[in-house]
């Protein structure tokens, strides 16, 4: 789904920026430009920069 329509930047987009080393939503932007136009999409992309941090971390306690 799009995140940010203004850049269209979708949800699948950073996810993959994410699993690439991004770790907050400054480096998701900095990557692709979500939230530095309208600002609308800036919650739902750090739910989705958080989302995906939280499942990294429960993956690398498994893996121990």
């Amino acid at each position: 789904m799009y995140v940010c329509l203004c850049r269209q930047v979708t949800d699948n987009q950073i996810r993959e920026i994410c699993r690439g080393g991004a770790s907050s939503l400054a480096d998701v932007r900095a990557q692709s430009g979500v939230a530095s136009d309208c600002g609308k999409c800036g919650k739902l992309a750090q739910s989705i920069v958080k989302e995906f941090a939280k499942s990294a971390e429960f993956v690398d306690a498994s893996a121990g």
